[in-house]
């Protein structure tokens, strides 16, 4: 693909992205990429920038607007996350991260369908979508038609692993088993929801109230690759101190990173309501509807760091 085309996609898909939600009435917000603090994520690398971090996701400020009333929001910005480069990975990317208020993951599950499908259609002069924007072609020919699968996590685990998935996070082998076993072989009919995940894996997301074992986290499959990653928002402030606790000290243990507690983050939860948040990778998206292998190749211009 020339770089003059690549540009001209990228240019179209924000600007569908942003009809998407202006038109159902999202607010589209722009929050500081330099934070004093950061959510504690223990899979997650940080860059610090003096006595600051550039975030990892627009998340924190995000719900923080939420808790000040705002119901509807979306943002699209760059992310930096150090000592991610690879062919779906780079330290700087654009994020594409919306919130509902009033909202489960469950809901959430069904806006991503529509999403994806309103998206597709708009975005047909590109080498991945068929005339109609209802198949996707990424080495094979995948239907966005909804209803897309829904496999949990126990199931998948079923399924390729001999490992149920608490077994294999007490041998520290579950992102071995997913990433190797698992991940290479969802969302190539159609993409597919991998939800449920164990609760000590969904750190930000609400426990289910009938599995309180499991957190109503999802993450969305297409052609084998993670295109996003989305959940019921924990909004109760001392159990979200307690798993910042359990992150918090995994960094320090295993990374050498010393975080403090984002105090005003967790004061602003009582003020929430029940919300449903994802996080999209805007530039795997364009990937896959180009039909390349390679986010790099879509990005405007990579430059080393």
């Amino acid at each position: 693909m020339s770089s003059l085309l690549a540009l001209q996609q990228r240019s179209q898909l924000l600007q569908v992205v942003r009809s998407f939600f202006t038109t159902r009435d999202f607010l589209e917000v722009d929050t500081p990429l330099l934070l004093p603090n950061i959510i504690p994520e223990s899979q997650i690398l940080s860059f610090r920038c003096e006595d600051s971090f550039l975030h990892t996701s627009p998340e924190l400020p995000m719900k923080m607007l939420l808790a000040q009333g705002a119901d509807k929001l979306f943002q699209i910005c760059h992310c930096f996350r150090k000592g991610e480069r690879g062919r779906l990975h780079l330290p700087e990317f654009t994020m594409l991260e919306w919130y509902r208020a009033g909202w489960s993951y469950e809901e959430l599950m069904l806006q991503c369908e529509e999403f994806l499908g309103t998206v597709a259609k708009e975005m047909v002069v590109c080498s991945g979508i068929d005339a109609d924007g209802d198949l996707l072609r990424y080495g094979r020919k995948i239907s966005l038609l909804p209803p897309w699968q829904r496999l949990s996590v126990a199931e998948a685990f079923g399924e390729y692993s001999d490992l149920s998935p608490e077994e294999a996070i007490e041998q520290d082998l579950f992102d071995e088993i997913l990433v190797t076993k698992i991940e290479p072989n969802l969302g190539w009919e159609r993409p597919t929801f991998l939800y449920d995940y164990p609760v000590s894996l969904g750190s930000l997301a609400r426990c289910k109230e009938e599995n309180p074992t499991v957190a109503e986290r999802f993450e969305l499959y297409i052609g084998g690759i993670e295109l996003a990653n989305g959940f019921s928002e924990l909004i109760d402030p001392e159990e979200q101190r307690r798993r910042f606790v359990y992150e918090i000290e995994q960094m320090r243990v295993n990374s050498n990173i010393k975080l403090s507690m984002p105090e005003e983050f967790l004061q602003s939860l009582s003020s929430m309501q029940d919300t449903a948040g994802i996080a999209l990778g805007f530039d795997r998206l364009l990937m896959l509807l180009t039909g390349l292998d390679r986010v790099e190749k879509i990005v405007p211009l990579v430059l080393e760091v």
